[in-house]
């Protein structure tokens, strides 16, 4: 396994800069149908009069069709691996909806939504098949709350993905009307891309916390007299983070970078099972991960000060 920091690191530039000249902001935009409606106000009149309530201090609504329907929740597992996939290969950028992508991974982002979305579309095809069956199951639920118009004929194109690359420079066209505010401008997003360095920082170390929190506490103690029992994936979620880490990780923090690079030489060559049959060697990766974990917390602790002090500079 290489070291997270095989890969070399111009000296010359900042971290906001190198992020700012080698990603690109990423937006996705999800359609959905919407399976939950407000009472219209005689309902909710009705409804409070039940409990000797006010209708205008009464908030309720419906569910329209079964959510728990197997096949609506292989819609809604589509739109879940999404925001799964988009968010493990990007970093935050402080703009609501707005992530940041390496531009060499582009087409890999392309690919994988290009065959999301396609498989979005059948699972929608499959769900609509159910359509007619799931409208009569919620004719008998809601009773006289029923009401056939809220119903469209079918659910195609009704859910849908999609992505787009918002531009986060300053337009190059102010900078001829009014060199003055292409400056203010230019500085706003320069602080932006300082921001987003501090928002990958603080998720990178979140993230590491909460990983070698779990393992640390599966590995340490025991519940009846046992080891506590722990999934494969408690392994498998850091190997993953290292991963990740390396490739999107900006340098930008040695501290982190430390602590990273260190649960990662705890855990090389370490198999799930072998932590399982070996007690001695359990014992002492919990030991060895609780020191890393203890850095962490400390780092969390000191965060605020540290970021005002970078970004005084």
């Amino acid at each position: 396994m290489p070291t997270l920091l095989d890969e070399p690191v111009a000296t010359t530039t900042t971290p906001s800069h190198r992020l700012r000249t080698t990603m690109a902001a990423v937006r996705v935009c999800f359609t959905w149908f919407g399976v939950r409606k407000s009472l219209n106000t005689e309902q909710k009149s009705q409804a409070a009069d039940a409990f000797g309530a006010e209708g205008s201090f009464l908030s309720a609504g419906k569910k329209l069709i079964d959510t728990s329907h197997a096949a609506f929740k292989a819609v809604t597992s589509i739109r879940s691996q999404t925001q799964q996939f988009w968010r493990s290969i990007t970093v935050p950028y402080p703009e609501p909806g707005m992530r940041l992508i390496r531009r060499d991974d582009l087409a890999l982002f392309e690919e994988k939504m290009a065959s999301l979305r396609l498989e979005l579309d059948e699972k929608v095809t499959n769900l609509d098949e159910h359509y007619a069956d799931l409208k009569a199951a919620a004719r008998r639920r809601l009773g006289q709350l029923y009401n056939a118009s809220d119903y469209p004929s079918t659910l195609v194109g009704l859910f849908s993905i999609a992505w787009e690359y918002p531009n986060v420079e300053p337009p190059p066209y102010l900078q001829q009307l009014s060199p003055a505010l292409f400056e203010e401008e230019s500085r706003r997003i320069a602080a932006r891309f300082d921001e987003a360095v501090a928002l990958a920082e603080q998720a990178f170390t979140e993230e590491l916390s909460k990983l070698v929190s779990h393992l640390t506490e599966r590995l340490s103690g025991s519940e009846d007299g046992k080891p506590k029992v722990f999934r494969d994936s408690a392994v498998a979620n850091l190997s993953e983070f290292f991963a990740r880490f390396q490739h999107l990780n900006l340098r930008s923090n040695e501290e982190l970078d430390g602590l990273v690079e260190q649960a990662q030489r705890i855990l090389r060559n370490v198999q799930p099972q072998e932590l399982r049959d070996h007690q001695n060697i359990r014992q002492r990766i919990a030991t060895q991960l609780a020191g890393v974990q203890s850095q962490i917390e400390g780092m969390l602790v000191d965060r605020p000060r540290r970021n005002i002090l970078r970004r005084s500079k």
